[in-house]
């Protein structure tokens, strides 16, 4: 039996517990994101596991942590969005006392990592993929993700689950020659089990599978080192150098084997290969620019209402507007940017509080009397001073122009993002936004009892 250090407990803004552990004193923070469902305690039963986090935190100052509704973490529903799993790292950093640290993300956690390099540069120093992929499910231009009905299938399976030994077949996938190891098929099936139930795995197979971040690999500014097995049987290769072809800088590294998980099979490689690309002289990143989610809002007919109501009257209205919207901005962690007349400019640091803020700033305005239209676009923006620009505040700005009255409209790149989260959305087709090259599909965002 072996036992991992013991872990404590950083607090999320919303309350809820983040359990974490510290391994290792090194001058390097390097932050383990394992892609699937953890189990702080758990984890360190496994021998090779054991042994490949032992050797990272040789190196560095190895922060490990259970993700908010699963683990060790606070249980109940953990949000699943990426937003929240960003929220994790963050309240855990600083819990912990690192300003700047390095990703090492695992399947879906390479996403995640790659997700905080764009949206938070100045405290990402690095990121290391292993077996990840940028988008789970198949496009015409990405044939190496799964058909929609192979994700159905997964989902289905994962939810008919009545016993431990349906965790077994997984095993099999991600790790083929170690599945037929007793002791290794007993640790896991303790591990799925406890880290998470069936039906939370379900939910968080369902929420953030289907979130693509292709279109937003350009915006990662931080040094990239991609690593996949050539025969990894639940991540395709392919999906690997996809990615790393579109992610400025990166490094690709092919390595032999079939395990889909870094501590099975030759851990020693990917090891030498992370310390060695970890410890170089990498430049720290000022950054003037961040992958941000850019809301704009529009009185609907402000010109009209104005005149009906005469200006001083206009002008208290205009001041009550401000209140509520600058009240529903703190309260989903949205940065005001400027006003505009009769409308805000304002930025967030994921699309789904920009869609939650949104939806209450409507609500807020519409006991005023106020109607609003709102643009949603999610891009790289240049930060001046206490301003931003660049081509997604011109994006945002005309995915605005496009929408009705009382509509919260937003682009292909939202919608991607929060694929899996519960919202709906109304396809409002392809647009050519004025002085905005290409095409842009658009989608008006529909939430319950409105």
């Amino acid at each position: 039996m072996r036992y991992g250090p013991p872990f404590r407990y950083a607090r999320r803004s919303d309350g809820r517990r983040v359990a974490y552990q510290v391994v290792g004193t090194g001058e390097l923070d390097l932050v383990f994101l394992f892609g699937w469902p953890t189990h702080l305690g758990l984890m360190w039963e496994n021998p090779p596991f054991e042994s490949f986090l032992r050797k990272l935190s040789s190196f560095s100052r190895l922060i490990l942590f259970d993700r908010s509704g699963g683990g060790l973490s606070d249980r109940g529903h953990g949000g699943y969005v990426f937003e929240d799993e960003m929220d994790d790292v963050r309240a855990v950093l600083a819990a912990v006392g690192s300003e700047r640290a390095a990703l090492f993300g695992c399947h879906i956690g390479g996403r995640l990592a790659l997700l905080l390099a764009a949206t938070y540069p100045d405290q990402v120093s690095a990121v290391i993929t292993f077996g990840s992929h940028p988008a789970t499910l198949r496009d015409d231009d990405y044939p190496w993700g799964s058909t929609l009905e192979e994700h159905e299938t997964l989902l289905t399976r994962i939810q008919a689950s009545s016993s431990p030994e349906d965790a077994t077949w997984i095993l099999g996938l991600i790790a083929p020659r170690e599945a037929d190891d007793p002791s290794i098929r007993h640790w896991w099936r303790m591990l799925y089990l406890s880290a998470a139930s069936p039906a939370e795995t379900y939910e968080a197979i369902r929420s953030l599978g289907p979130v693509d971040i292709r279109g937003l690999l350009g915006s990662v500014q931080a040094p990239v080192l991609v690593l996949h097995r050539t025969g990894d049987q639940v991540a395709d290769i392919r999906a690997s150098r996809y990615m790393a072809e579109r992610i400025p800088g990166a490094r690709f590294v092919e390595l032999p084997g079939d395990a889909h998980l870094p501590f099975f099979g030759d851990q020693d490689t990917i090891v030498e290969l992370t310390q060695e690309f970890l410890t170089g002289a990498a430049p720290v990143i000022d950054p003037d620019r961040v992958l941000a989610t850019v809301l704009f809002t529009d009185i609907v007919d402000s010109t009209r209402r104005a005149a009906e109501l005469g200006d001083r009257r206009w002008h208290h209205l205009l001041d009550d507007h401000q209140e509520v919207v600058r009240r529903h901005l703190a309260r989903f962690g949205g940065r005001e940017v400027k006003t505009t007349g009769d409308g805000f400019l304002a930025a967030f640091d994921g699309p789904a509080k920009a869609i939650r803020a949104a939806d209450a700033i409507r609500a807020g305005l519409a006991e005023l009397g106020l109607e609003i239209r709102v643009g949603l676009h999610t891009g790289e923006v240049e930060l001046f001073d206490d301003d931003i620009g660049g081509i997604a505040v011109h994006i945002a700005a005309r995915v605005m122009a496009a929408a009705g009255a009382g509509e919260i409209v937003c682009s292909r790149t939202v919608k991607d993002l929060v694929a899996g989260a519960g919202y709906a959305f109304a396809d409002r087709g392809t647009r050519t936004l004025k002085g905005v090259p290409d095409s842009w599909q658009l989608y008006a965002v529909e939430l319950a009892g409105r």
